[in-house]
């Protein structure tokens, strides 16, 4: 076995966007006297859906409440809070690294292109990225395998040949599920989550290579 891509995951995996989005949504939630629990949110982390705060607020207030006001003041908040967000530890070195190797990059995310593509240029990283596989591209995104079936394909790669790096459940299973090879990196909203599926579970990027983790993977197919 011998690795020729790594596929990273966006939100949460390269810039913490998730604690932002969680900490807007519950500022939102205590605006009405209510708090977010964390595992309630965590359903819709890495995806699009499972969750759906206005109608769920609106349970636990029993009022009526404006649905695009909510959204809209969501947004404000997030998009206040990520003014100063920054790439996560590790991130560059691990892209530099990479490229290093003579590995194809690629990015597999939930999110519209859009949003992706403005936060990778404002970190400066657009050019580092050969493939960009976002919502517009699939009928279904994670946990669904498409965004990382199509991410190999694209990368002319087999699933089996490519590392996935994720910051969900959601995310890592549409990875595992495609065949490829998974690596977790989880943030502070999504530590609590079992990542038994993992294949490899770290703390941080900038607490290990792609060499040690290539090691690692090829050491545990060798005591199969």
């Amino acid at each position: 076995m011998a690795l020729r891509a790594v596929v990273f995951d966006f939100d949460g995996t390269l810039v913490d966007t998730e604690t932002s989005a969680y900490e807007s949504i519950s500022s939102v939630y205590a605006d009405h006297g209510q708090k977010l629990e964390l595992e309630t949110w965590a359903v819709c982390i890495g995806t699009l859906g499972g969750f759906d705060p206005h109608a769920d607020l609106q349970r636990r207030t029993g009022k009526t409440l404006n649905k695009d006001e909510l959204y809209k003041l969501h947004r404000a908040r997030h998009a206040e809070r990520l003014q100063n967000a920054t790439l996560r530890p590790g991130v560059l070195e691990r892209l530099a690294e990479a490229h290093s190797l003579g590995w194809k990059i690629g990015l597999a995310s939930s999110s519209d292109r859009a949003w992706i593509e403005k936060h990778l240029g404002k970190q400066g990283i657009r050019d580092r990225f050969e493939v960009i596989c976002s919502s517009d591209d699939v009928k279904r995104v994670k946990p669904d395998p498409e965004l990382y079936i199509r991410a190999v394909e694209a990368l002319g790669v087999r699933p089996g040949e490519a590392l996935a790096i994720e910051d969900s459940m959601n995310g890592l299973r549409a990875a595992k599920a495609a065949g490829l090879w998974g690596l977790a990196i989880p943030n502070p909203v999504t530590a609590q989550m079992n990542f038994s599926e993992a294949d490899v579970l770290v703390d941080s990027l900038d607490r290990t290579t792609f060499a040690q983790i290539e090691a690692t993977l090829q050491s545990r197919i060798a005591q199969k």
